[in-house]
């Protein structure tokens, strides 16, 4: 989970291109769990904090078509890939704006928009009250918001795999380590009522995947295993794993893709409010 929208801290998964189509791959793989209760059909000016590559920008303008969307992200690299996505794909001409800039410090005037929508991004922000105050600025009275986000504690997968298991902690310690949150989808209720947000409403989801669906099963794994060798690099260098445990993790991730009889386990929370 991994999109961002400043450049204060270091970004885990980095900004390669295939760091970029991952997240293309992620927002369709999500896409049902995360929009089976979005609802944009009153709004028309929407902002979207940490637009990164635009996988998301594209599935809001696809259903729900009288939206614009203004894309804000710090990094260059993240809203230029956004630009090509976009630029051919057709319902989304005309219909978006993208721009750098700090969700902390966001350029726009007050009551400029009727509805935000943030996902996979306050985990990583070191001020996500901040971003969540500056939000609540830009927006009109009433307007609708969603925020997504993780749950890292709620990771469960068997067989057991304590070089996986390993590997995660150290994945979640250094986003702490650099400023971020990877449990702060729990939080969403409080920092949503401190930002002065009202009808604040959270829904745990849940991805369960065991015999049942064996094929989406396999196919979320062989995705897991990609987003956390996206951060193995950023790990090694900073001390928090070593080689052998990257490569256990590796081979245990791919055993467990084949067991028969393997479990995946992961939780999130989205949560909706309005500003006073």
């Amino acid at each position: 989970m991994n999109r961002t929208a400043t450049g204060e801290f270091p970004y885990i998964h980095g900004f390669s291109a295939e760091e970029q189509s991952r997240l293309v791959r992620q927002a369709r793989m999500f896409e049902t769990s995360l929009f089976n209760h979005i609802d944009y059909s009153d709004a028309t000016r929407l902002l979207e904090i940490g637009c990164g590559v635009g996988a998301q920008t594209e599935i809001l303008l696809r259903r729900f078509p009288q939206l614009h969307v203004t894309g804000i992200d710090r990094s260059a690299a993240q809203l230029a890939a956004a630009e090509r996505k976009l630029a051919e794909t057709t319902w989304c001409a005309t219909r978006y704006t993208l721009q750098q800039a700090d969700a902390t410090d966001l350029p726009f005037a007050e009551r400029s928009f009727d509805a935000a929508y943030l996902c996979w991004v306050l985990e990583h922000m070191p001020s996500p009250s901040r971003v969540l105050s500056e939000v609540r600025r830009v927006l009109s009275p009433g307007a609708t918001v969603y925020v997504t986000e993780v749950l890292n504690s709620s990771f469960f997968l068997d067989p057991y795999s304590p070089n996986l298991l390993r590997y995660w902690m150290a994945f979640n310690d250094y986003q702490y380590d650099t400023g971020g949150d990877p449990f702060i989808g729990a939080k969403l209720g409080n920092l949503l009522l401190a930002g002065g947000y009202r009808d604040v409403r959270t829904e745990v989801k849940s991805i369960h995947l065991d015999n049942r669906q064996p094929a989406r099963r396999k196919r979320m794994i062989e995705f897991w295993e990609e987003l956390l060798v996206s951060a193995a690099e950023q790990l090694v260098l900073a001390g928090k794993v070593d080689a052998a445990t990257v490569e256990g993790m590796r081979m245990e991730l791919q055993a467990v893709r084949n067991d028969p009889d393997a479990v995946f386990f992961f939780a999130f929370v989205q949560a909706r409010a309005s500003p006073y």
